[in-house]
């Protein structure tokens, strides 16, 4: 028997093991790969063992047995960044010719974008509310609690994970998910908003408190605008860290409640763009064409009807100072991690809670189920995550939350029900999710598969049929054209 030969056959039944990723349950369907993109790269936490595996063997060399004991690999830490209204298309390096975004073009070029993220939709006209809450659980829409401001003391989120497997957590910013979560999630934190919105030089913010108590006479006015506030307090929580020797992980969750209205952007971002410059969406319409059940919400008050071109480049314009302004605080926070030693072991997530018309369909909110308010951006990048790679096919938000469980090398919480999106990197794409579900209320639905969209519109009767392979911006409904009858028929079935 040759002896030799046994360290080899070990490594790769345990190559085997470790490319047996947990995706959770698969969903039958055809679903296409992704452009050109990372066939066989394995998830952060499965790199760092077989990197650890391989350097056992090889120290091993033709030995029988291996006898020296594998150092453990730390785990990566983790900064996750998550914006508030911020469409999909609103960052340079994707194709907007318009914005300013270096920092979050610099993420672009460093790592991943999925190119099909969405939010899965709301029950309330606070879309931010329960998107937050799918975020940090994993949850889908329709399996939330009925009160989507505060996640139940027995649901678990992700930071409440990470920081009970012994992670320090922090986090700054807004926090809509209710106090108990907050506390129970994270160990550290600064500048913390319990709100919805407020003017971004005067929001009330409150200091991280041990006790978990956080009464209104606590907290204090913000002593700079918002997204530098919220993301100085990072920075000090980051440059803690990178002179700490106890070798413990951080997550590190920065809430910004930028470019959510009230839009005013401090006046050298505001000047960045010019009202009567600022181009017009493809889709903007000066009024929606029919009642979509949402016309009298307070998004839609934001501007008088109809809707004219000098009042959506005002609107846009701000909306874009405001994502230039928080893409600055993106670079600080990004420069820290370099400058504190981190930045070679810490991967970033950058996302949003969902999208904004901002004039687009004749819109200015996010209560619809239009991509320009479903769609959100999100980059992964990091040590072991491709860099400028593009990946298309249908996430959600809350797919997240088993990520950065697999990222970490923990057990993904129980109740979650997202996908691994690193595994779907490594190549385990082929029983991925075949479509997108959104809803609104209970008067929008929609469903995307592939090239075509679904919206129905159950209290005012009206269905649109979209193809966004040819109609990206969603204007010309095909549902009454008898070519496209099958499409619709197969659609509307799938509901």
């Amino acid at each position: 028997m040759d002896t030799a030969r046994r360290p080899r056959r070990r490594h790769r039944a345990l190559v085997r093991a470790l490319l047996r990723l947990d995706d959770g349950p698969r969903l039958r369907g055809g679903a296409h790969r992704p452009r050109s993109r990372g066939q066989g790269r394995l998830t952060i936490a499965t790199t760092a063992l077989l990197r650890a595996t391989l350097a056992a063997v090889i120290a091993a060399g033709s030995a029988v047995d291996c006898q020296e004991p594998v150092p453990p690999v730390a785990p990566p830490n983790i900064l996750w960044i998550v914006s508030d209204d911020q469409r999909a298309d609103t960052i340079g390096a994707l194709g907007n010719a318009t914005i300013e975004t270096p920092a979050l073009d610099r993420l672009v070029a460093s790592g991943t974008t999925f190119s099909q993220a969405y939010c899965m939709g709301s029950t309330s006209g606070a879309v931010c509310a329960p998107s937050r809450y799918m975020l940090m659980t994993g949850r889908s829409l329709h399996r939330l609690s009925g009160n989507v401001f505060d996640i139940p003391r027995d649901e678990v989120t992700i930071a409440q994970s990470l920081r009970q497997a012994g992670w320090h957590t922090f986090a700054s910013g807004k926090w809509h998910s209710g106090i108990a979560a907050f506390q129970r999630s994270f160990g550290a934190g600064g500048e913390i908003f319990f709100g919805g919105m407020g003017s971004h030089t005067a929001l009330q913010v409150h200091d991280y408190h041990a006790d978990g108590k956080y009464p209104k006479e606590a907290s204090h006015p913000l002593g700079a605008f918002s997204s530098t506030a919220f993301a100085d307090a990072a920075i000090e929580f980051i440059e803690e860290r990178g002179a700490s020797e106890d070798g413990q992980p951080f997550l590190a969750c920065v809430f910004f409640t930028a470019p959510h209205d009230p839009r005013t952007p401090p006046p050298a971002f505001a000047d960045m763009y010019p009202a009567d410059e600022m181009p017009l969406p493809g889709n903007f319409l000066p009024e929606h064409p029919f009642d979509n059940g949402e016309m009298k919400i307070r998004d839609e008050k934001l501007a008088p009807w109809p809707r004219t071109p000098a009042e959506v480049r005002r609107h846009l314009a701000a909306y874009y100072g405001m994502i230039s302004q928080m893409d600055h605080q993106v670079g600080k926070l990004l420069d820290a991690l370099e400058t504190s030693g981190l930045s070679g072991n810490t991967i970033v997530i950058f996302t949003s809670d969902h999208g904004l018309a901002v004039g687009s369909h004749g819109l200015l909110g996010k209560q619809n189920l239009y991509e320009h308010s479903t769609r959100v951006p999100l980059v992964i990048s990091g040590p072991g995550i491709g860099a400028s790679e593009s990946f298309d096919l249908p996430v959600y938000l809350h797919d997240l939350v088993p990520t950065v469980a697999s990222i970490a090398g923990i057990q993904t919480p129980a109740a979650a029900e997202g996908r691994n999106l690193l595994a779907a990197l490594g190549g385990e794409t082929e029983n991925w999710r075949a479509g997108i579900y959104t809803s609104y209320k209970g008067i929008q639905r929609a469903l995307r598969l592939g090239r075509w969209k679904l919206i129905r519109y159950p209290k005012s009767d009206v269905t649109q049929l979209f193809d966004l392979e040819t109609d990206p911006d969603e204007l010309a409904a095909l549902s009454g054209d008898p070519a496209h009858a099958q499409v619709l028929v197969r659609l509307e079935s799938m509901f």
